[in-house]
Formats: C-alpha cells, sequence, structure tokens
C-alpha cells in the first residue's frame, strides 16, 4: 500500500525551486521549506545556458524574453579574441540565443509566480534530521516534524543536510573575490548581445548585456586574487574601477555609469566534490551538491538542472518503497555527479591559471592562450559539446505519469 508522503526540499534557492516545480510537475506531492521569510537571491548577476532554460519551460516558468541573447569570447585585455564559445545553430534558435544574461531576482520572481500554493513554506528552520525505513523524518525548530519519502537537502555551501550525510568538511578557498554590478545605461562602445570576458596578467574583467523586464542593460564582473583573510574594499565600486584600469573602455565606463546600491562583491569559495551526494532517502542538490566558482558561469543553471534530473528519476516511484526510493536516488547520483564535477574542477583549475600562476610564468602563459588554441579547445569547444550533451540527456522531458500529475 501506498503511503501518502511527500518529498521535502530545505532550501528556496535556484536548486530547491526547481526541485519543487520539477517533482510537482511529474506527479510528486513536495513540500518546500525556506527559513527566510521569504525566497530571496543572494546576488544581482546571472547566466543561463540551454538546458536550464528548457528545465524551466517544462516546469511551467514563463521563460518568455528571459533574458538577453549572449554570444561569447575570451579575449586579453587589448581585445584580441583567444577563444569564442559555438553553440550549433538549432540550440541557439531553440533557446533563445542560446546563452542568456539576465538578473537573478527576475529569476526568483518567474520561478516564484509558478510555484504552486501551498508548497513553500516560508519562516521554517529545520533543526535536525533523520533516515528511516519506512520514511525519513525532518525535526523543525519549532518542535514539529515532518514525514518524508524523500530529503532534498537545497541548504546551500553550509549545507546542514550534507553535513549529516557526510561529516564535516572545509571549503575550499580560491583566495579570490568577484566584484560585479549592472547597468540600463547607454554606454558608448559596449557591444550587445555579446559576452566580453577578458584577462590582463591578473584581472578578469567581463561584460554582458542583460534583458530585465523588456529593459536591456548590462552586467559586470571583475575577478583578482584575493585572500579569504583580507578585509573587503571600503568603496566597491571605486575599487573595480581601479582594478580594471588595463581594459579602458567600455568596461571601466560601465563601472562608472553602476548605481553602487547595485554592485556586490563575493569571495569565491567551493567544496571538493563528493563521489556520492544520496544515502538512503536522503540526497542534495545546488550548491549543496556542488558549490561552484563563478568561473563554471553554470552554478544556478547546474542546480536547476539536479532539481529536474531529480524528478525524471522520482517519476512514478512509490515514496513508501525504500528500495525503490533508493534506486531513484542511485540513477540521480550516476546522472549528475560526473558532469557538476567536471565543472566544479575546471572553475577552480581556470581561476588558478589566470590568478595564481607564479609571476615570471605569466608572459608564458599568455603567450600559450594568445598564440596556440588551448583554450579554444577548452572552453571554446568544450562547454557547447557537454550543453548539447545535456541537453540530449534530458531525453523526452518531465512526463507526469503519476496520479493527480498536473500538465506541464
Amino acid at each position: 500500500m501506498e503511503m501518502n508522503v511527500p518529498v521535502v526540499v530545505i532550501g528556496a534557492g535556484p536548486a530547491g525551486m526547481a526541485t519543487a516545480l520539477a517533482l510537482h510537475t511529474v506527479g510528486q506531492e513536495v513540500i518546500l521549506l525556506e527559513r527566510y521569510p521569504e525566497a530571496r537571491p543572494a546576488g544581482n548577476i546571472l547566466n543561463l545556458w540551454p538546458p536550464p532554460i528548457r528545465a524551466l519551460g517544462e516546469m511551467g516558468v514563463d521563460i518568455d524574453d528571459l533574458g538577453a541573447p549572449c554570444h561569447t569570447t575570451f579575449r586579453n585585455a587589448r581585445g584580441a579574441v583567444r577563444a569564442e564559445v559555438r553553440l550549433p545553430d538549432d540550440v541557439v534558435r531553440d533557446y533563445g540565443g542560446g546563452f542568456i544574461g539576465m538578473l537573478r531576482p527576475e529569476l526568483y520572481r518567474r520561478m516564484l509566480a509558478a510555484m504552486p500554493e501551498g508548497v513553500l513554506r516560508t519562516g521554517v528552520t529545520v533543526a535536525r534530521i533523520e533516515d528511516g525505513e519506512g520514511a525519513a523524518r525532518v525535526h523543525l525548530a519549532d518542535g514539529t516534524s515532518i514525514d518524508a519519502g524523500v530529503i532534498v537537502g537545497a541548504d546551500g555551501i553550509h549545507s546542514m543536510v550534507r553535513t549529516h550525510l557526510w561529516g564535516e568538511e572545509p571549503i575550499r578557498s580560491h583566495r579570490l573575490h568577484i566584484i560585479g554590478g549592472y547597468t540600463f545605461a547607454d554606454v558608448p562602445g559596449a557591444e550587445r548581445n555579446e559576452v566580453v570576458l577578458a584577462h590582463d596578467r591578473t584581472v578578469q574583467g567581463t561584460y554582458s548585456s542583460i534583458r530585465d523586464r523588456g529593459r536591456d542593460g548590462y552586467q559586470w564582473w571583475m575577478v583578482e586574487a584575493w585572500d579569504a583573510d583580507r578585509p573587503a574594499p571600503d568603496d566597491l565600486k571605486a575599487h573595480a574601477h581601479a582594478a580594471l584600469v588595463n581594459f579602458g573602455s567600455p568596461l571601466r565606463d560601465l563601472v562608472a555609469a553602476t548605481d553602487p546600491a547595485h554592485t556586490q562583491r563575493w569571495p569565491i569559495r567551493d567544496r571538493v566534490p563528493l563521489t556520492q551526494w544520496s544515502k538512503g532517502r536522503i540526497t542534495l542538490a545546488g550548491d549543496a551538491a556542488h558549490a561552484t566558482s563563478p568561473y563554471a558561469a553554470y552554478g544556478a543553471g547546474m542546480s536547476i538542472g539536479d532539481g529536474y534530473t531529480l524528478a525524471q528519476c522520482l517519476t512514478g516511484v512509490d515514496l513508501a518503497d525504500a528500495t525503490a526510493v533508493a534506486t531513484a536516488l542511485r540513477r540521480y547520483d550516476e546522472r549528475r555527479i560526473a558532469h557538476t564535477t567536471s565543472q566544479v574542477q575546471q572553475a577552480y583549475i581556470l581561476g588558478k591559471v589566470f590568478h595564481h600562476t607564479p609571476r615570471p610564468l605569466r608572459p608564458l602563459r599568455d603567450w600559450v592562450l594568445d598564440r596556440t588554441p588551448l583554450l579554444q579547445k577548452q572552453v571554446g569547444e568544450r562547454s557547447p559539446g557537454e550543453i548539447v550533451a545535456q541537453l540530449a540527456e534530458m531525453g523526452a522531458g518531465l512526463a507526469p505519469e503519476a496520479p493527480g500529475a498536473r500538465s506541464s
């Protein structure tokens, strides 16, 4: 006999919201818990690749005019192209231009608009979790509990669920930080529908087009070496403007045009990837599973992909059947871990290459990047190949097979 137990998702970031939406689409009952009074974005700037765009659409999220379509090039500070990301024409056509630039709050707004009534519960603190043969249990700080067929820890880089499963692990500092912002100013020379990702000897300076609620603008960011225990700059905008001195206009003009209130900073850090996410009835998604550097440009996208894949694996599964649940979660691990680990490690290595190469070797590094196809093969060809592979792995999509499922 089936037991009416839900999937309980902890954390309402992109991973948690995507998991809840996708599970609802395939007919599983789901409860999404968020400790803050509302689901809120941790940052402002964002890019998405085609797989998460497709996933969002199948979950019922409005993806019409979601962001500005962008073509991506890696350049040196003088503007010479080192690598070009070439997505297939049909992928660009089918997914709103392929790679899109947008603001993170708009993604939250659209995902929340698609969320069924009663699924999201805010202001709820999880005290602890436990697994069991018949069901897992989520214990809340108010003394109540929720029985669950599956618990999904989408609770970020400091994940309590990950610690419960695999113990305490150190956070890996990249000894880098990112400062970024956005503006809707019309800055002369800024290229529309482009991601211009450039490096000088020590700094990455990037800008891309964005589209937000019908407005066209630009987001920008810079990355540089910065020890984790070093205090943040007092004036983020002034610091970024000065650090980008070798890049000239339009990048520095975009920084100058940005309202300081639209500027943020993040230390770059991750965790060494796990070889297993799931145990029993409990699993992970998003940053709890694979926190990654912005060098992947895929953190939110991978998180959305986690929720989508987990829903596919749990489609039609009786959550009262511990064996069936464990089998489904093993399939989820098999489909996600290799891909996300590759992205996390590549981002970590790129950060070291661009920002922690010893000073005497930097001219040689730049000669290789300027004169050989190394970067083109590593990011210009490998990244599109992985995008196409991810789209293929999504197969026929989210199929609402379980009783009571709604159409997607």
